[in-house]
């Protein structure tokens, strides 16, 4: 399956990231080519469990069905790869800015799971 080419991050989200008043507010804010971008890429994920579902359901070769899940695997991967840059562009650097540096320890369990 072709990668799409990413999307610039040079607006993928606005200054949004922080507090509103006393209570935290934990949105992203991403431009609509972004979040069009993310959205295409999980339906096409998407489409792929199902077939992978499908290959399953037709006893399909194992070596082939793993594939798939690969496939898969490294799909997802790609789109925690751009949230991920996005989230450190943005959010992390105003949190920091703010002085907010428990914004690290959250950004270092979440870079935690992902490279499970």
């Amino acid at each position: 399956m072709a990668e799409e080419q990413p999307v610039s991050h040079t607006e993928v989200h606005e200054n949004h990231c922080g507090t509103d008043g006393e209570k935290t507010v934990r949105k992203s804010h991403h431009s609509a080519e972004f979040k069009n971008s993310l959205v295409s890429r999980l339906n096409r994920i998407e489409g792929q469990v199902r077939g992978i579902k499908g290959l399953i359901e037709k006893d399909t070769y194992c070596d082939d069905v793993l594939n798939q899940i690969a496939a898969v695997q490294s799909a997802l991967n790609g789109v925690g790869k751009l949230l991920l840059e996005g989230h450190m562009k943005s959010c992390v650097i105003e949190r920091m800015q703010a002085g907010e540096q428990e914004v690290i320890d959250e950004l270092l369990v979440t870079v935690k799971k992902l490279i499970r």
